[in-house]
């Protein structure tokens, strides 16, 4: 029965939650009346969640509202919406808003809204003081208690028939600011206000003006009185007194100042009176400020002063301004239409005028060191006046100038500018300098003792030509210098290295080098060098010649290499020349001298080999040599075996008999009807030859050719024996060709030729090891 019951209880609950399925279809807020409030104004934000529901059943919720992402309003309702009201909006209250629904476990938010509540409150201003004193400050404080930072305050100090005066502060964190103003003099009745501004929404928001606030100045000193005596107008030498005054409340730091022209003159501290006299004169006339100040307070009188002139200012001639050295000079001092006055005339220095003479009139024999500045005084009733300087020169003739080559001899390089100079030794500056080249005036310049000339513009062809002049104010006039002529350097061009003979020298001969240029001043400096590891000078001279020609006798093998020549001038620029290549070779009596000790030998070696030819062929006709090549063979052997058996000390070289008779018995064999075309075959063979003195154990060989006769005819024989003579003879003259080019001397010769006399290809070596030693 329970679990009936619990199926049955199962059953309803799944059923009853069925029912309740719902979802969110929207959340949204909303502003009333507006998104833009005024400033005091009420309003109400208003979230509203739209729900679907599968049945009609009760659903709770859970609103909150934030502003700027903090919460500022939370309620829970069964109503689908809840409202957040704002009796009085004010600035703080602008912002974004957005509100959240949550029921039966879903949450839904709505999308943000701005809200802008325009305009500001009314600012509070207050003044810390009611009544103040000229110099002190007034404190002001202006706050705006409903409205939150950043905020613009602004101060106004309002005074009767002036335009306002401005503060502004600009507070971060606070609602309110402080200021200060100060009292200045003439300050009586003071209004005071203030407003504040703000920038929302890239836009410019401003409070109306606070409340005005008013402050009474008092003075704690009156206005001073400034007067002069005898009067503010008087003449120049009379005695004027100024008298400043003032009426004070408080003695205590008081203080009294007369100026001219930001000029203190005189001032007095603690009292009521200052007094100030001098003698007038007409640098006094001008605008007098007395001032009285006490702490921060100051106040000022103006009187204005005129001095008439007693006389007015002398005046200093000279009789003339520029003078030669050793004539008279004459200097008047006057007053117009003023006569009685104690003149004086002075020299004017640096370091304090000299004075010169108590009079009017001065007169003197001037020299160079009288030239300066001269003035005179007068004075009349104690008023002392200078005049205005003047200026005496007094010269001394200019020398007559000398003109010379900046740094060194008269010359330069073509190409490379001129640069003179002027000079003139004595003469008072300034002197006009005056350069010509030829009669035609190049530069002017003025200079105390000398005078730099560039001259660019240098060719091949100048020659000379240059003067200066030189002239001061002196009456004897200009003086020229001699005419400097120039020598142009042409810097070397092209060099080239010749020698004869060209490319090949024989050794011991004489080779001449020419070293040469195509342009060039003269002298001209040649240098000859030897390239190899480093460079060796072989010759140098200088020559007043384009070129040069040096001789080098008995040139050797060690002369070949390369050759380079190196010319200069004065110009200083060294041009080289492109290599030439020497090679040393062997001289006509060197080859002479290798012929006689190559072709004499061979020509004996020609003539034994020819004998040695016609030796073998009467000795081939013999009939013991026409004997079957197999018999001889057989008694060639027998003999060989003999003397091996009959005397140890003797023994053959080479087996080349056995390969001998193989050959003569197929020799034999093969003789048919081409007998007569066969050619003769030769076979080496070595015979021990038996020593004539028997001396102990010395063994010799001798090769001969054993002739195998093929055919009876004698030409076929000769034929075979001249072509083998013809390609001895060329091997030969060829070793010999590698002998005479690898010479490098007569006396390196022999080496090589004793080398060759051993070669098995020389025909007299071949010859010579090919007779037997009994003929």
């Amino acid at each position: 029965m329970y679990l009936a019951l619990l199926v049955i209880f199962l059953h309803f609950s799944e059923l009853y939650t069925q029912e309740k399925v719902f979802t969110f279809n929207m959340v949204e807020i909303k502003v009333q009346p507006s998104v833009k409030v005024k400033n005091g104004a009420p309003m109400s934000i208003i979230c509203r969640a739209d729900i679907s529901k599968k049945s009609d059943f009760q659903l709770r919720h859970n609103f909150t509202i934030f502003k700027d992402g903090k919460l500022v309003f939370m309620i829970t309702s069964d109503k689908g919406e809840a409202r957040y009201g704002i009796p009085v909006a004010r600035s703080a209250d602008t912002g974004e808003y957005e509100c959240t629904v949550e029921a039966g476990g879903k949450i839904k938010s709505s999308n943000s809204l701005h809200v802008w509540v325009t305009g500001m409150t009314k600012p509070i201003l207050t003044a810390e003081k009611k009544e103040v004193l000229e110099g002190e400050v007034v404190k002001l404080r202006c706050e705006l208690p409903e409205e939150v930072p950043p905020l613009y305050f602004f101060f106004r100090k309002i005074k009767m028939n002036s335009k306002p005066k401005q503060k502004h502060v600009l507070e971060l964190q606070r609602n309110f600011s402080t200021v200060e103003f100060s009292v200045e003099e003439e300050d009586n009745i003071l209004h005071f206000d203030c407003f504040a501004s703000r920038h929302v929404n890239l836009e410019l928001e401003t409070s109306e003006p606070s409340n005005r606030t008013l402050v009474t100045v008092k003075e704690p000193f009156i206005k001073p009185t400034l007067n002069a005596k005898p009067s503010s107008n008087i003449t120049e030498g009379d005695r004027i007194q100024f008298e400043c005054s003032t009426m004070i409340a408080q003695m205590r730091g008081i203080e009294i100042i007369l100026q001219k022209n930001k000029t203190i003159l005189n001032s007095v501290q603690n009292e009521e009176l200052l007094k100030y006299s001098a003698v007038a004169t007409l640098e006094d006339s001008g605008e007098y400020l007395c001032k009285v100040e006490q702490g921060r307070a100051s106040k000022t009188t103006k009187l204005n002063v005129v001095v008439a002139e007693l006389f007015p200012q002398p005046v200093l001639t000279a009789s003339a301004i520029k003078l030669d050295e050793n004539k008279e000079l004459t200097l008047n001092c006057s007053i117009s239409g003023f006569q009685k006055a104690n003149f004086s005339i002075l020299r004017k220095k640096s370091n304090g005028d000299i004075w010169l003479k108590n009079s009017r009139n001065l007169t003197m024999r001037v020299h160079v060191n009288d030239t300066g500045s001269y003035i005179c005084k007068a004075e009349v009733k104690g008023i002392v006046k200078e005049s205005k300087p003047v200026k005496i020169y007094v010269y001394a003739p200019v020398s007559k100038p000398t003109l010379s080559v900046v740094g060194g001899l008269p010359e330069v390089v073509l190409g490379k500018p001129l640069r003179l100079i002027c000079r003139a030794v004595m003469g008072t500056p300034p002197i006009t300098f005056t350069f010509y080249k030829g009669n035609k005036a190049k530069k002017i310049e003025v200079n105390d003792t000398y005078a730099v000339f560039l001259d660019e513009d240098i060719r091949q062809n100048d020659k000379g030509g240059y003067k200066c002049d030189a002239r001061n104010s002196h009456s004897s006039g200009m003086k020229t210098s001699n005419i400097l002529n120039i020598t142009v350097i042409v810097p070397i061009r092209n060099a080239s290295l010749g020698s004869s003979p060209y490319g090949e020298v024989e050794d011991g001969s004489e080779t001449a080098f020419l070293c040469s240029v195509k342009e060039g001043s003269w002298p001209i400096h040649f240098k000859i060098f030897k390239k190899t590891d480093h460079e060796v000078l072989l010759f140098e001279k200088s020559e007043n010649a384009d070129r040069i020609l040096w001789r080098k006798e008995a040139m050797n093998r060690q002369d070949t290499g390369t050759y380079y020549c190196i010319a200069s001038n004065r110009a200083n620029v060294d041009v080289k020349s492109h290599p030439i290549t020497i090679n040393v070779i062997l001289a006509a009596w060197q080859k002479g001298v290798i012929a006689a000790f190559v072709l004499i030998p061979t020509a004996g070696a020609i003539a034994l080999t020819s004998w040695w030819f016609l030796f073998k062929k009467k000795t081939a006709k013999r009939p013991s040599m026409e004997m079957s090549g197999s018999a001889l063979a057989t008694n060639l052997t027998s003999e060989k075996l003999t003397r091996q058996n009959n005397d140890g000390d003797y023994y053959s070289r080479s087996g080349y008999i056995e390969d001998g008779e193989n050959n003569m018995k197929s020799t034999d064999e093969n003789k048919g009807p081409d007998l007569e075309s066969a050619e003769v075959e030769y076979t080496e063979v070595e015979v021990s030859t038996l020593d004539p003195h028997r001396a102990p154990v010395q063994k010799g060989t001798e090769t001969v050719y054993s002739e195998i006769r093929k055919a009876n005819h004698d030409s076929v024989e000769n034929r075979h024996s001249m072509s083998q003579a013809k390609q001895s003879t060329a091997l030969w003259k060829r070793e010999m060709k590698k002998i005479i080019l690898m010479s490098a001397s007569p006396a390196s010769i022999f080496l090589p030729l004793s080398s060759f006399c051993q070669n098995k290809y020389n025909p007299a070596w071949k010859l010579r090891n090919s007779v037997p030693s009994s003929l």
